[in-house]
């Protein structure tokens, strides 16, 4: 029987979401070490990080990624807090050696692992090559990194048991839904209907609607028994309709609908036992 304990995690800004959207989203370093604070008093125990560079715009850079999760920790530290630190490997823009170069470095928990390329929002490729997903594969394995397997479009399943098969993941593997992205799979019941019975056994998993899916996303998470919610700026920046939220806003709702699913909200050291990670550092 699977635990009722609820895995919140908080994706604090992601690659796009912009201070011209939304003056909550983190940009800076400081901001986002704070919003990290601000999320795990909140109730989140994991973190899903993106960094900056000093326009405010998505970066890969090494040293400013190695910067601002340094910076997360030490944050974290001060105020005697713990969470799990998943580190992006996404960014089509920059090459695939930047994009794992900060993986051996600071070895997170997790990682997002994202299975299969898609039409993005109909407006750029969401490039992961199969030499790409292979070579993050591996890396994972070797430094004990989760690997967080986002699936944006029904194929991508598919493409999980192959790397699965070819030894490149290895179970259980923890599925991370992202609905209603324009280009990949709604976010409805029909969506997580196809997807659910097509899980490796033994998987755990989580989900998120983007923009307007994201509420019932989460209805739709609880009712089917997630081991996770995931929720932030990354994916949606309003509470209701006309009203920005703040990253530690949005966990808090998703906590509160949590107990009033009947679920324990998870700590970090639940999340790990949950999802059998390693704790490095």
């Amino acid at each position: 029987m699977k635990s009722k304990k609820l895995i919140i995690t908080a994706a604090l800004c992601g690659a796009g979401t912009m201070k011209s959207q939304t003056p909550y989203v983190p940009v800076t370093p400081e901001e986002i070490a704070a919003d990290a604070v601000a999320v795990v008093k909140a109730g989140a125990s994991v973190i899903h990080i993106h960094v900056r560079d000093d326009e405010g715009k998505n970066t890969m850079e090494t040293e400013r990624f190695c910067y601002v999760v340094n910076l997360v920790r030490e944050e974290l530290a001060k105020a005697n807090l713990d969470a799990v630190l998943n580190l992006t490997s996404s960014g089509s823009k920059f090459s695939e050696d930047m994009r794992l170069a900060h993986l051996p470095i600071l070895k997170p928990e997790m990682c997002s692992y994202d299975p299969g390329s898609m039409n993005w929002a109909n407006s750029y490729i969401f490039a992961n090559s199969p030499s790409f997903l292979e070579r993050l594969g591996t890396l994972c394995q070797k430094e004990a990194i989760k690997p967080e397997c986002e699936v944006f479009d029904g194929g991508m399943m598919g493409n999980i048991e192959y790397y699965m098969k070819k030894g490149f993941l290895a179970t259980p593997i923890h599925y991370q839904f992202v609905l209603g992205v324009s280009g990949g799979m709604p976010g409805n019941a029909d969506s997580l209907a196809y997807l659910l019975p097509k899980m490796l056994p033994g998987s755990t998993w989580s989900i998120t609607g983007i923009g307007r899916d994201h509420l019932p996303c989460m209805l739709l998470g609880l009712a089917e028994g997630c081991d996770g919610l995931r929720v932030g700026l990354e994916d949606n920046i309003f509470l209701e309709k006309g009203v920005l939220a703040t990253n530690a806003q949005l966990v808090e709702r998703a906590c509160k609908l949590g107990e009033l699913a009947g679920r324990t909200i998870a700590t970090a050291a639940d999340a790990r036992e949950l999802l059998g990670l390693t704790k490095h550092v």
